[in-house]
């Protein structure tokens, strides 16, 4: 019988954990999706070793399972060996891999979700075979994920993709202190407060819980105040990506993340106006894209990242 060669991959978020063997040529044999314990960080640890077990015990007889990829919503820190993540029940900077590494029978590959984000999309996303890549997350908080000359970027301390905290307006805000001016004006959570704020006065909609998600729908359907909450936020993103390419000059910027489930709505406003704000060669050369992989642009990217660690 010839063999195969898989990796368990998970991708840990702070409300769901993804689970799934993969193969080498991308397939996914199992797959098993559960709620993120709030309980403590070791009922989270728990969960993760229960779920990369299960994976290993449904492998088919034909496939070797070779080592675990991890991803985690958070800081990842290389030479400690810690994990800070702080929408994860405790996991202020553990000793994660250390942990599981007591648990499980395979070599572990850890790094955070942004990594993984852009690994997954360059292996078998919409940014396939290319090498100067930004995959930018935009949910609950804003992160990216950048891949240069063909490698993903980490920095002096790991903190590169960090590009919540990128400074957009001069008029400082106590919000900012707490998560970044990017994070605070552009994100998923961002656009939910802010009509919760501006939306919420209409007596008619008392009562209504303003997630973006509801807030884009509303613009959609002709709510003008929504819609200009959505130019608003798209201003940011805009800037943002501007930033980020005129710095960068990537072959593509990739959106995923929550607010993007707007899809082309939102995406086509995004790239008239980080035209505006662009190095302008860089701005005509880049391809600006909606994730191919969505949800699974975390998995998949984990099981890249074992998979270029232990294969």
């Amino acid at each position: 019988m010839r063999q195969r060669c898989g990796v368990v991959a998970l991708d840990v978020g702070g409300t769901k954990i993804a689970c799934g063997l993969v193969l080498t040529d991308g397939s996914v044999e199992y797959a098993r999706t559960i709620p993120t314990s709030q309980d403590s960080p070791e009922s989270v640890g728990e969960q993760i070793v229960a779920l990369a077990t299960e994976a290993i015990e449904h492998a088919p007889r034909d496939v070797v399972t070779a080592a675990v990829g991890l991803v985690v919503p958070g800081w990842v820190n290389h030479t400690n060996r810690t994990v800070w993540a702080p929408n994860v029940a405790g996991w202020d900077h553990i000793p994660l891999e250390q942990l599981l590494k007591e648990r499980l029978p395979l070599p572990i590959a850890l790094d955070s979700d942004r990594s993984g984000y852009v690994k997954g999309e360059a292996w078998l996303g919409v940014a396939r075979g290319l090498n100067d890549i930004v995959f930018l997350a935009v949910g609950t908080g804003i992160g990216a994920g950048i891949m240069v000359d063909g490698r993903v970027l980490h920095g002096h301390d790991d903190l590169a993709g960090a590009v919540g905290w990128m400074a957009l307006r001069p008029g400082f805000s106590e919000l900012y202190a707490r998560m970044g001016c990017f994070e605070a004006e552009a994100s998923g959570a961002a656009v939910g407060r802010k009509g919760a704020e501006r939306l919420a006065t209409d007596p008619a909609r008392a009562g209504e819980q303003w997630t973006a998600q509801r807030v884009v729908k509303a613009a959609v359907g002709g709510d003008s105040r929504a819609a200009e909450i959505i130019d608003e936020v798209v201003v940011y993103l805009g800037m943002g990506i501007a930033n980020l390419v005129s710095t960068l000059d990537p072959e593509m910027v990739v959106l995923g993340g929550g607010l993007f489930r707007a899809g082309e709505y939102l995406a086509e406003k995004v790239r008239r106006e980080f035209v505006r704000w662009c190095q302008p060669f860089a701005a005509q050369r880049v391809r600006i894209e909606l994730s191919a992989l969505g949800e699974r642009a975390g998995l998949m990217g984990a099981a890249r990242i074992a998979m270029d660690s232990f294969l």
